[in-house]
C-alpha cells in the first residue's frame, strides 16, 4: 500500500520482495490523482523490471518472473541417503587397541551405542474410526 507519502525507497524495498517471492502482486495506493496514480505505476515498474498487467482504479497489479533459486552442489552430492560411518569397538580387556570398522548407513538406518545397525521403525497408523 503506497500512503501519502508516495513511492518511497521502504515501498520499493517491499515491493521489490514480494515480487522475488511471489511473482505477481497487487499494490494499493491512496490518492485521488489519477495521473499521479500512473506515474507511480510507471515509475515502479522502471525500478523493479517488472511488467505493468492491470491497473484498476487505485488497484496496481505488477509481474516479475520469479528467479531460479541456486541448487546447492553439497546437497546433491548426499541426496542418495547412505552415509559412511566409523564404529569404534573397544576390547573387553582393555589392553588391545579399539577396533576401528567403517561401515555403510542407509537413510532408514541408525547406529546404536553398541555399534550395531538398526532399520528405523515402521509408522503405525493411527487407530482413530475416520
Amino acid at each position: 500500500m503506497i500512503g501519502g507519502d508516495g513511492l518511497t525507497p521502504n515501498v520499493i524495498k517491499e515491493a521489490d520482495s514480494a515480487l522475488k517471492a511471489h511473482g505477481l502482486i497487487k499494490v494499493r495506493v491512496l490518492g485521488d490523482d489519477r495521473a499521479v496514480r500512473e506515474e507511480i505505476y510507471r515509475q515502479l515498474c522502471d525500478q523493479l523490471g517488472a511488467a505493468p498487467v492491470q491497473h484498476i482504479g487505485k488497484l496496481l497489479v505488477l509481474w516479475r518472473p520469479i528467479p531460479e533459486k541456486e541448487v546447492d552442489e553439497s546437497r546433491e552430492a548426499r541426496s542418495n541417503g547412505v552415509r559412511e560411518v566409523k564404529i569404534l569397538k573397544f576390547s573387553k580387556s582393555g589392553l588391545r587397541r579399539p577396533e576401528v570398522k567403517k561401515v555403510q548407513v542407509a537413510g532408514n538406518q541408525r547406529v546404536t551405542a553398541g555399534g550395531l545397525i538398526k532399520r528405523a521403525k515402521k509408522r503405525v497408523a493411527s487407530k482413530k474410526p475416520a
